[in-house]
């Protein structure tokens, strides 16, 4: 039985960053076998996630959503759009949780941290981007942030958000630490996190200085190249399209 896996995220039509993740586990999956077909579709750029199914051949379809959250895009938008593919069933699709659900990706977190220099004594900042519209978006970077916390229960690691409290604008308040680490739980290095939080942070190559302290901020966890076996992993634990 041929399968596939098909990697779905947001995309962006002002910022090609923003893809370069997928792409990457895309060719990734492909070197390594395993799957006759791999593809990446996306919500605002092409390949569309509401054609990107029908040219395939394969008889079992596993669909992965690059998101950092399981909200609305994840549960109403993407599954609506999979179903404007002509020629495909219902039964034929496997669809998993959001990358950013799956416990891995609190390790991808800590390691972006520590190879920035992030050590015992420093503030840990796990950065989402949050909606005051949809409580549920912020959940899985409470979660990491409280899975990396069980591993240091004595170490300074805290949650914020672009759109909703608490803001990371408000970072050197919020955190007492000398030294301020950021990691954005964001799938790419797209717009927010190239040009708008450097700017709102005063950040110049990733690092600025306030009355003695330093704050830092690494490049996205999805941009990790251990990513690929979260995507591998939530591949082969999935439930049929419903």
């Amino acid at each position: 039985m041929a399968r596939a896996l098909v990697l779905v995220g947001h995309g962006s039509s002002r910022n090609p960053n923003t893809r370069l993740p997928l792409d990457r586990i895309a060719n990734e999956i492909r070197a390594r076998g395993g799957y006759d077909e791999v593809c990446c579709g996306f919500l605002k750029e092409e390949q569309r996630i509401c054609k990107i199914l029908s040219p395939l051949k394969s008889d079992e379809i596993t669909v992965v959503p690059f998101f950092i959250s399981d909200g609305y895009y994840t549960q109403n938008v993407i599954p609506a759009c999979l179903r404007k593919n002509s020629n495909i069933s219902d039964s034929s699709i496997r669809y998993t949780q959001a990358v950013g659900s799956h416990p891995l990706f609190a390790d991808l977190c800590l390691k972006h941290a520590q190879t920035a220099g992030w050590e015992r004594g420093d503030a840990l900042v796990i950065l989402g981007h949050g909606t005051p519209r949809n409580p549920a978006s912020g959940r899985n970077i409470y979660l990491q942030a409280e899975r990396i916390r069980q591993q240091f229960p004595r170490e300074e690691i805290i949650t914020a958000f672009i759109d909703e409290a608490p803001f990371v604008t408000d970072a050197w308040t919020l955190c007492r630490a000398a030294r301020i680490f950021i990691v954005p739980l964001f799938v790419g290095d797209g717009w927010h996190v190239t040009e708008t939080i450097p700017e709102d942070l005063g950040l110049i190559n990733g690092r600025a200085e306030l009355a003695g302290r330093t704050l830092l901020m690494t490049s996205a966890v999805g941009t990790d190249p251990g990513l690929v076996d979260v995507v591998l992993t939530l591949a082969g634990n999935v439930d049929i399209l419903s």
